[in-house]
């Protein structure tokens, strides 16, 4: 008994467990808890990197619509992707193998 006593005697004190209740309601029953705020900065993350990712494709299409503002430009993209050819002028499509042969 006297064992007891001795256990819960720092809970006595009202500032000590006012402030236990405070510390736990805070990590984990509050809006703003420490729980969500974690869950909200792993989301921050994910969308950081996904900003990156759009930054550097919206850098890339701007070098491609710089390279299609000029006539040359515009060709190359014709005959790549198109298949297209001028007057008098003969097409010849290689296709490569993409199997690897065993070695």
């Amino acid at each position: 008994m006297n064992r007891l006593k001795n256990i819960f005697k720092p809970f006595k004190n009202i500032f000590l467990l006012v402030t236990i209740i405070f510390i736990v309601w805070m990590l984990f029953f509050d809006a703003n808890s420490w729980l969500i705020q974690r869950e909200l900065n792993k989301e921050i993350d994910a969308l950081n990197v996904k900003k990156e990712f759009y930054e550097s494709e919206i850098s890339s299409d701007k070098k491609e619509i710089k390279i299609l503002q000029t006539p040359e430009g515009v060709e190359k993209y014709a005959r790549e992707k198109y298949n297209m050819k001028k007057e008098n002028e003969d097409i010849y499509i290689i296709e490569t193998d993409s199997i690897k042969p065993k070695e």
